[in-house]
C-alpha cells in the first residue's frame, strides 16, 4: 500500500447518526468488538504488539487506542460528532493498566471521565474493525471546524510511525 496517498472520505450527516446509532446499540460502552489484549482481563488498558507499529496501547477488548496531536494537558476538543467516529476510552473508576503503564483522567464536557496516557486522552477508531488493526494511525480529519491528527499510543507516547490509516477524512 502506497503510503504517501491521501485518502479522502466524505460522511454524510446520515452516515454519522447510523454510526452513532450503531455505538449506541452496543450499549455506548467506550470499547469496541470483543477481542484480547496483553494484559489482566481487567485491566483498562494493556499493551499489544501490532505488526509494522509495534507495542500499542489497546482497551479491554484488544482494540488500539489513540490521541490526537491537538489534545494536551488534559485538553478535550473531540466532542459531538468526533466521539461517533473517535470513541472516549471512559472509566467509572480508577484506570488500571500493565505495570509500567500510568494511567491518568480528564472530565470530558459531557461529565464522563475519559482515561488518559501521559496526559492525553485515549480514543478508539469505530473503522478498527478487529484487534490488530490500526486504521486510525496517522488520519487528519476535522469536525466543526477542528481539525485532528490520530497517532496510535505506545509505552513511549503516541507513535508518528503510520500504520494502514494514513490518510485524510472528511466528516
Amino acid at each position: 500500500m502506497d503510503m504517501n496517498r491521501t485518502i479522502k472520505r466524505t460522511i454524510s450527516l446520515t452516515d454519522l447518526a447510523l454510526t452513532a446509532a450503531a455505538l449506541s446499540a452496543c450499549g455506548g460502552s467506550s470499547s469496541n468488538q470483543a477481542g484480547s489484549g496483553g494484559g489482566s482481563p481487567t485491566d483498562t488498558v494493556s499493551l499489544a504488539s501490532v505488526s509494522g507499529v509495534g507495542k500499542v496501547l489497546v482497551n479491554a477488548h484488544g482494540f488500539a487506542l489513540y490521541s490526537p496531536v491537538q489534545e494536551k494537558s488534559g485538553t478535550i476538543r473531540c466532542t459531538g460528532g468526533c466521539t461517533s467516529i473517535w470513541v472516549p476510552l471512559t472509566t467509572k473508576g480508577a484506570p488500571s493498566a500493565p505495570a509500567g503503564v500510568q494511567l491518568g483522567t480528564v472530565m470530558r464536557p459531557d461529565g464522563k471521565t475519559q482515561v488518559t496516557f501521559k496526559g492525553k486522552p485515549l480514543y478508539t477508531f469505530a473503522e478498527d474493525t478487529s484487534p490488530g488493526e490500526v486504521n486510525g494511525n496517522g488520519v487528519s480529519d476535522s469536525f466543526g471546524g477542528t481539525d485532528f491528527t490520530w497517532h496510535v499510543a505506545g509505552q513511549a507516547g503516541t507513535s508518528t510511525t503510520t500504520g494502514s490509516g494514513t490518510g485524510s477524512y472528511g466528516y
